[in-house]
């Protein structure tokens, strides 16, 4: 059932905001279309990170053995991608704020809150990099815990800073 429900809500994710990017916020500006494009890749990297919570939390309620050894299977193969997802997507973002601080800003200011929402969640995803550093070097249930949480206040931040109209 939670399986369900989470898949289904990772597509309409990822359809909403195809919809919302390419049909309600078009560009003529070939940067601009980057940037969009960069943000877009990004975004499908960072649902595929947090789906690991989910994982995870899928493994600790379920009673089907099957299940378990199927999903523990899976998050084995999975992690050894997250943290290679993880850069390729800070990467993406890097470039799509270059592209808008240097194409937008002049034009909404730096104040507008879509660009605030920006900056704060650029800041979330600096943490949220740096606590997953440590908890690779260092797994403590603290560090599990603060990365897990700093993940999911940034994943709320960059879907506000998203969905913001311009």
């Amino acid at each position: 059932m939670y399986h369900r429900i989470w898949t289904v809500s990772n597509v309409l994710i990822i359809i909403s905001s195809i919809l919302y990017i390419w049909l309600f916020s078009p560009h003529d500006n070939t940067l601009i279309v980057i940037s969009q494009l960069f943000a877009q890749i990004a975004m499908v990297l960072f649902i595929f990170n947090v789906n690991m919570y989910f994982i995870f939390f899928l493994i600790r309620k379920t009673k089907q053995r099957e299940v378990k050894i199927r999903l523990a299977t899976y998050s084995r193969y999975f992690m050894k991608w997250h943290i290679k997802m993880a850069i390729t997507a800070t990467l993406f973002i890097i470039g799509h704020a270059g592209i808008n601080l240097f194409k937008i800003v002049p034009v909404i200011g730096y104040v507008h809150f879509k660009m605030l929402m920006g900056y704060t969640s650029f800041i979330l995803l600096l943490v949220t990099l740096f606590a997953g550093y440590l908890r690779h070097k260092k797994a403590s249930g603290f560090r599990k815990k603060f990365h897990r949480v700093i993940a999911m206040l940034l994943t709320v931040s960059f879907f506000i800073h998203m969905f913001i109209a311009m």
